[in-house]
């Protein structure tokens, strides 16, 4: 039962009584299903996008914008601008994130949407390198910067919003939406790219590829639509109200000097960034790296690595509701930790397999990485990331960390599996990275603390 609520103390009141209370209404029903259906759109518009460019990556973009090149300079070229967008999700990151903590989370749901529909599209009007020459790759990397200024922020935003909308008893099962999100755009991509790449190679590389960024445009117009109807979170209402009603009546006492060193006062900072390297590293590995790795150097057929994401997204629909509702049940840190330890013991099998070129053989393994790295250790992270910090700063700082254990893992992980199989000619050390990656999570769980049920109007940090 909910406590009384001072002025003075405007964080006493649990902070699920503010979502539960709101749930009671028709329109608060209503309004908790709109920003539902709007975060997953937008997700999945962000990772349509990722997935489009990953697929590209791996299948096309080195005969379109790096045709001098060796297949294998190739590749690493195609991941290269990969890895642009992932250095500008922080800089997204700590700019939204400032705006989000200061006017609210749907001023940047709207900004976001609208920054990332517009780059992907003018991602497939690009001309090719026989066009322009020089200047196609370099188009391709200003696209890709801004596509990824806005991705820093909508995937944080997305789940921030669904974290402060959830009753707390079922706030992993209700934020791993964000994660069906990121998997219905990659089961989209998959399926466009699916049917892309039955084309001829002549028309795939003259306009083909084109198709699947210009289609994206849709998704992003639905989910603008619907954003321009949001309502704040109640967790961002309480808190807007208390400090007005603070600041009216002259109550607000002086803020404490908080004597803790640095090191002491970003631990939750830190611990994100450990939970993010364990999971980013692994899934953009296993849906990026993987994909390329199997169809430029062992020569597979294009259609069973598109056919492997096309499945392992389907099956994302039961496996992520799955691991919010454990993480709901058994708690956020062992469900994590059993991911992270999994991820662990199916690397280096991994690459064995792939090597035996067997079409059922080489799709089984990547619907089982993406399944582990891509869809439920990321249904996990959802809740756990919001209750790590206090409502105060929780968005900038959660984009932030979100962000910058990417460029740390994800962001970089396919350019430098890229650069050490060009180095070495083989897979082993592309293994033990993506091993490293993943213990770097499993190590981050034994300090980071159980989150579950945490009130989100607590002002301070979890640890």
């Amino acid at each position: 039962m909910s406590q009384p609520h001072s002025v003075a103390e405007p964080h006493s009141e649990p902070s699920t009584a503010a979502a539960d209370e709101r749930l009671t209404t028709q329109e608060g029903r209503r309004d908790f299903w709109r920003a539902t259906l709007s975060c997953w759109l937008g997700t999945a518009m962000e990772y349509a996008d990722f997935a489009l460019y990953g697929l590209a990556a791996g299948i096309i973009f080195g005969d379109v914008f790096f045709p001098e090149a060796s297949p294998s300079m190739a590749l690493l070229s195609s991941f290269a601008t990969w890895s642009v967008g992932f250095i500008a999700r922080p800089i997204g990151a700590l700019f939204f994130g400032w705006l989000g903590d200061r006017r609210g989370r749907k001023i940047v749901m709207v900004s976001t949407i609208i920054l990332m529909g517009v780059s992907t599209t003018l991602i497939g009007l690009i001309p090719s390198y026989a066009s322009i020459g020089l200047w196609a790759p370099a188009c391709l990397v200003i696209l890709r910067f801004t596509q990824g200024f806005g991705a820093g922020a909508e995937l944080s935003g997305g789940t921030v919003m669904l974290g402060e909308y959830a009753p707390a008893q079922r706030r992993g099962l209700v934020s791993s939406v964000i994660a069906l999100g990121s998997n219905s755009g990659t089961l989209v991509a998959s399926l466009v790219w699916l049917a892309v790449v039955q084309m001829d190679q002549q028309s795939l590389q003259e306009w083909g590829w084109r198709i699947p960024f210009l289609c994206s445009s849709l998704i992003a117009l639905v989910a603008l639509w619907i954003r321009r109807h949001l309502r704040e979170t109640p967790v961002f209402e309480r808190q807007k109200a208390a400090l007005q009603q603070q600041r009216t009546q002259a109550q607000r006492a002086p803020a404490a000097t908080d004597r803790r060193g640095f090191w002491q006062r970003s631990r939750a900072f830190r611990v994100m960034v450990g939970l993010r390297i364990g999971e980013n590293g692994p899934s953009y590995l296993a849906q990026g790296f993987i994909i390329g790795y199997v169809v430029k150097v062992l020569a597979v057929d294009k259609s069973v690595a598109t056919t492997a994401v096309f499945i392992a997204s389907l099956l994302g629909f039961l496996i992520i509701p799955l691991a919010g509702w454990l993480s709901d049940r058994f708690g956020r840190r062992i469900t994590y930790r059993c991911f992270c330890l999994l991820l662990i013991i199916y690397a280096f099998p991994a690459f064995m397999l792939l090597d035996s070129r067997e079409p059922a053989v080489v799709i089984a393994t990547i619907v089982t990485g993406m399944g582990l790295a891509s869809l439920g250790i990321f249904g996990v992270q959802a809740a756990w990331g919001v209750e790590l910090f206090g409502v105060t700063h929780r968005y900038t700082k959660m984009a932030t960390a979100k962000e910058l254990g990417s460029i740390l893992s994800g962001g970089t992980a396919p350019l430098v599996a890229a650069a050490l199989l060009s180095w070495t000619g083989h897979w082993w050390p592309i293994a033990t990275y993506f091993v490293a990656m993943a213990a770097i999570g499993l190590a981050t769980t034994f300090i980071a603390p159980e989150t579950r049920g945490r009130d989100l109007n607590d002002p301070d940090d979890a640890i």
